[in-house]
């Protein structure tokens, strides 16, 4: 009877765990947190509580370098009924933590264009990801690994990442909005690229810019940055991955070897 199970009710988090680091954890219980508040669910423990528990279960799971902590909160246990009283509910807490299967995505994927068929609250990261399981299953079938969104012409974001395009030395990424869920992978990217002076845009991404790009990427915490060499068939750019994606994947390890050591913030 529990209403993450019977309606979808709740919210959760997935944070990458590399050796003893998790990485971006303040900005990922942030992230919870804020999914939490806006679905008027109690967050059940405060940073440090959460971060307990982190450590716990990564204590007593200690089966490989790159692992994942998943973490879901429901509103608890109640009446299969769509009204609900806080009062008489307790949140539920289920965490996992597993390993992340070791993919080389250096020689890039493919990914289709489709409609984006999901609901008006997309920065919540929400259990209710059926739209998101069929489109990833709708890119499966034609060979690739990604969907990426379309609403009114413009990019929003991949069924289950966050999208890049470069055109002409420009890396653009679509501004945080209800019809995109705030990556951190995604933020730290911004970030990464601005410390190097990399130019670096969040602006709306229109449809035929997709199209016309040298290069495509698509980002999440457990797959890091992955590029996209062909899109709908035909090819990105030159069809082989770009120079800046190799520069931003080289940024990127080195923050995760900097981080594990305690360097950077």
């Amino acid at each position: 009877m529990d209403r993450g199970f019977l309606f979808g009710d709740g919210v959760y988090e997935m944070l990458p765990v590399y050796g003893k680091t998790v990485l971006r954890e303040d900005e990922h219980l942030a992230r919870l947190a804020g999914s939490l508040n806006a679905v008027d669910i109690p967050n059940p423990h405060d940073e440090s509580g959460w971060k307990s528990l982190i450590r716990d279960l990564l204590d007593r799971n200690d089966v490989s370098d790159h692992r994942s902590v998943y973490i879901e909160v429901t509103r608890g246990v109640g009446d299969r009924d769509h009204l609900y009283d806080s009062a008489l509910l307790t949140p539920t807490v289920f965490m996992l933590c597993r390993p992340v299967k070791a993919r080389d995505y250096s020689g890039g994927v493919g990914a289709i264009t489709h409609a984006d068929i999901r609901w008006d609250y997309c920065h919540i990261k929400a259990l209710s990801l059926l739209p998101a399981v069929l489109l990833k299953q709708r890119a499966s079938r034609a060979g690739c690994h990604e969907a990426i969104l379309l609403r009114s012409g413009e990019v929003t974001e991949g069924a289950s990442s966050n999208v890049f395009v470069v055109r002409d030395g420009v890396i653009t990424t679509p501004p945080k909005s209800n019809d995109l869920l705030p990556g951190n992978t995604r933020d730290l990217i911004v970030e990464l690229a601005h410390r190097a002076g990399m130019p670096c845009r969040e602006e709306a991404l229109p449809e035929q810019v997709l199209r016309d790009a040298d290069e495509i990427w698509i980002t999440s915490s457990t797959m890091e940055i992955a590029p996209v060499v062909k899109l709908d068939g035909r090819n990105v750019g030159t069809g082989e991955t770009g120079p800046l994606w190799k520069r931003m994947k080289t940024l990127y390890e080195e923050f995760k070897q900097n981080s594990a050591v305690g360097n950077l913030n």
